[in-house]
């Protein structure tokens, strides 16, 4: 783990810390608290947020209350196994909600109308040909929280999707990879 200084006046400090992460995220501390990053949404996706919290909130929590208390009335809690399990399931849910709860405070709608459609960009559809041997995929980068592979939708921070942002049709992307380095001539970009 790296410290960097940035700013330093009485009882305030800004530091910037990097982990020991491969992705090559710094986090920002003031006081040596983390400051929430952005997050960008597709309007699906903060939908899925927001249901995923209100779920949470409003079915999850009151069933983990209904089990502490379901435990609670089956005797001595000191040697209550059940009631230890309900009791840390309702931290772990808590410690979810708040994490959503931290997610959604910091998200923010990306307008669809303001990207540039002849490059690829978030919520491009980009096919993509691999030029060591000819196959041609077609994927949607998303925003990191939206990825999933099996519906073809890749992260703009995975090494494919950076690789490819800003790159217009015809232009050849080489993507660095655990295993080497491939390239991928983009083939051709669309919005939905």
């Amino acid at each position: 783990m790296i410290n960097i200084l940035l700013f330093c006046k009485e009882n305030y400090v800004i530091f910037v810390r990097k982990e020991s992460r491969r992705d090559g995220i710094f986090s920002i501390y003031i006081n040596d608290e983390i400051m929430s990053a952005v997050s960008y949404y597709t309007a699906e996706g903060l939908k899925k947020l927001r249901e995923e919290l209100d779920y949470l909130k409003h079915v999850a929590r009151p069933k983990a209350s209904q089990d502490i208390a379901d435990a609670r009335d089956k005797g001595d809690l000191s040697e209550n196994a059940e009631y230890d399990a309900a009791k840390e399931a309702q931290g772990l849910l808590e410690m979810r909600i708040a994490k959503l709860e931290e997610i959604h405070a910091n998200a923010r709608l990306i307008d669809e109308t303001q990207l540039d459609v002849s490059k690829a960009l978030v919520l491009s559809n980009v096919k993509i040909k691999n030029q060591a041997n000819g196959l041609e995929m077609k994927y949607t980068l998303v925003a990191e929280s939206e990825a999933d592979l099996k519906s073809g939708k890749i992260s703009v921070t995975s090494p494919i999707g950076r690789g490819l942002l800003g790159k217009s049709v015809g232009d050849i992307a080489e993507i660095t990879v655990p295993n080497g380095t491939l390239k991928f001539e983009v083939l051709e970009i669309s919005r939905d």
